[in-house]
């Protein structure tokens, strides 16, 4: 099955606003996720027994992108997501999903994103293929994302910054415990220029 990502309106409007092909040659990024000041996130929401919504995130993610903004096919991304990093602000339940009822994060410790097409898709976007590895499953997936801003920062770097979001069905990945198997990603990715 290939997934497709989408993006909250307001995104589309900012990445308008800020031009997606305004920028110079391809350069290195590392992700400013967990070993960082954590201005990266991979957070989620799944149903509550089909009446209400179950929010959390992964708190340990990792890994590094090729951002070229006048040449998306020279773009590359790659993703690390570590399961047992799952967080629902409630350490009964997170303890419950790392078991084999769900993540099974003992036997399957690695999930993650790496891609293996990028190409621009206009108005201010990035259209994304690639691997989604989950619960020892791998699936091909696309989406698109929207650059949310780019430029030096007062830390004395130079940052960029990008948003998307997709539906998976955990069924897929071998998960079969949720009511309709649906489980939304919202990524939030920054970069740190090398």
């Amino acid at each position: 099955m290939l997934y497709s990502f989408t993006l909250p309106a307001k995104a589309f409007a900012l990445a308008s606003l800020l031009g997606l092909g305004n920028t110079a040659l391809a350069a290195d990024y590392l992700i400013d996720g967990s070993g960082g000041g954590m201005h990266s996130s991979v957070s989620f929401r799944a149903s509550h027994v089909g009446i209400s919504s179950l929010w959390g995130r992964f708190d340990d993610i990792s890994g590094s992108f090729i951002y070229d903004g006048a040449n998306a096919g020279a773009s590359k991304i790659s993703v690390k997501i570590d399961p047992a990093s799952i967080n629902t602000n409630l350490e009964a339940r997170d303890t419950h999903l790392k078991t084999a009822d769900y993540l099974d994060v003992t036997k399957y410790p690695d999930a993650g994103f790496e891609s293996t097409h990028i190409m621009d898709a206009g108005n201010g976007k990035l259209h994304v293929m690639g691997n989604f590895t989950l619960h020892g499953v791998t699936k091909e997936i696309s989406f698109e994302a929207v650059k949310t801003g780019e430029g030096e920062t007062p830390f004395g770097d130079v940052r960029v910054g990008f948003e998307a979001e997709t539906t998976l069905n955990v069924q897929d990945f071998g998960i079969n415990l949720l009511p309709n198997g649906e489980l939304r990603l919202i990524l939030a990715i920054e970069g740190i220029k090398q």
